[in-house]
C-alpha cells in the first residue's frame, strides 16, 4: 500500500474522545468510520447517533463557581488518591465499539478525557488494541499539525494537508482584511467565576480578527483574573466565551459578574460593549471552527467590515433581548 493512502480492504474503526477530535475526522472525511464519541460530542449533528464512550465525574449543570469547586476537589482526590480525572471512559461501550484507532487529548483533563485515562481503560480493562492518537496543540499552529497527525494515523496525509490549508487560507485573508483596521483591544473570558483569561489559540485569533489581545497567554493555559489587573487592562470590548458554556447559560450568569468590581468600573461595561460568544462550540474546540471563531471576533470588533452570518448563533451582545 502506498504511504499515505488508505486500502479499500483496511478496516478504520475510530473512537473520538473529544468534540474538536470528532469534528477532525468528519472535516478529514472519515465520519463513517466512527464507531463512538464522548458525552459532549454534538457536531455535526449527525455523530450523535454513535454510543457514547465517556461521562462526567462531575455536576456539569451547576454555576461557573460550583463547577469550579467540583474540578478542584476531583484534582485533590487525584493527586491525593491516583484517581481518575473528571471525565471517565466506559470501558465495556469502549470494548462494544471496537476501535482501531481513538483519538483523545493532553491539553487539558477538564476539557475531555485525559490520556492517561484512556491508556489506562484500554491496556487493563478493555483489552482492546487500539492506536491511541493524542492531539495536544495548544496555539493554531498546533492545532493544524493535529488535523496532519490525525490524517496521517488514518492512512491519508494528504487530506490532513487539505484541511490546514483551507484553515490557514481562511485565518489569513481575514487576517489581512482586520490587519488594515484600527486595532481594538479585547479582554475575553474562558471561565467566570473565578475569572480567567483565555490563553492558547484564542490571543492569536484576536489578533487576527483586528485586536488586541489584553491578560492573555498566547500558547498558553487560562490564567486567574487579578482584579487589580483587570481595572488597569480597561478594554475596548469585554467578550465572555466560557469553556462548555452556550449563548443562553453565559447570559445567566451575567447579572452576577457585572454587578461586581472591578467588572462594572469598566469602560466596556459602562459604555454597552460586552458581547458573549459560544465557548461550547466555537472558541474551546481545538478543530476546523476556529476559523469560525475567528470570524466571530471579527464581526464583533469591527462590525461595520465584517458580517459572516454569525451574529444571533455565535454571539451576541449582552444586552440582546
Amino acid at each position: 500500500m502506498t504511504k499515505g493512502i488508505l486500502a479499500v480492504e483496511d478496516e478504520i474503526r475510530i473512537a473520538s474522545l473529544l468534540p474538536s477530535a470528532t469534528e477532525i475526522v468528519a472535516a478529514l472525511g472519515f465520519e463513517a468510520r466512527l464507531v463512538g464519541r464522548s458525552h459532549e460530542c454534538d457536531f455535526p449533528e449527525s455523530v450523535e447517533r454513535l454510543p457514547v464512550l465517556t461521562r462526567s465525574r462531575t455536576q456539569p449543570a451547576g454555576s461557573s463557581a460550583e463547577i469550579d469547586r467540583q474540578v478542584r476537589e476531583q484534582a485533590r482526590r487525584n493527586a491525593a488518591e491516583e484517581a481518575l480525572g473528571v471525565y471517565e471512559v466506559l470501558a465495556e461501550e469502549l470494548q462494544r465499539a471496537r476501535p482501531t484507532h481513538i483519538v483523545t487529548q493532553t491539553l487539558c483533563e477538564v476539557c475531555a478525557v485525559s490520556l492517561r485515562d484512556v491508556e489506562r481503560a484500554v491496556r487493563q480493562r478493555t483489552g482492546v488494541e487500539a492506536r491511541v492518537v493524542p492531539l495536544a496543540g495548544t496555539d493554531l499552529p498546533g492545532v493544524m499539525a493535529d488535523f496532519l497527525e490525525v490524517a496521517e494515523a488514518l492512512g491519508d496525509i494528504a487530506a490532513g494537508e487539505r484541511l490546514a490549508a483551507r484553515c490557514n487560507e481562511r485565518l489569513a485573508e481575514l487576517g489581512a482584511a482586520a490587519g488594515k483596521l484600527e486595532a481594538v483591544s479585547v479582554l475575553q473570558l474562558e471561565w467566570l467565576d473565578p475569572p480567567m483569561s483565555a490563553g492558547h489559540w484564542t490571543p492569536e485569533l484576536i489578533q487576527t480578527a483586528g485586536g488586541l489581545c489584553l491578560l492573555g497567554d498566547e500558547g498558553g493555559k487560562s490564567k486567574r483574573l487579578d482584579a487589580a489587573a483587570v481595572a488597569e487592562a480597561d478594554p475596548d470590548v469585554l467578550l465572555l466565551a466560557p469553556c462548555g458554556f452556550a449563548l443562553e447559560r453565559t447570559r445567566a450568569e451575567l447579572p452576577a459578574l457585572l454587578a461586581s468590581e472591578p467588572w462594572r468600573g469598566l469602560r466596556a461595561v459602562r459604555e454597552g460593549r460586552v458581547f458573549l460568544a459560544d465557548g461550547q462550540q466555537y472558541f474551546n474546540r481545538p478543530g476546523p471552527r476556529l476559523v469560525e471563531s475567528g470570524e466571530i471576533l471579527a464581526e464583533i470588533l469591527h462590525p461595520n467590515a465584517f458580517d459572516f452570518g454569525h451574529k444571533g448563533r455565535g454571539w451576541l451582545a449582552a444586552g440582546t433581548p
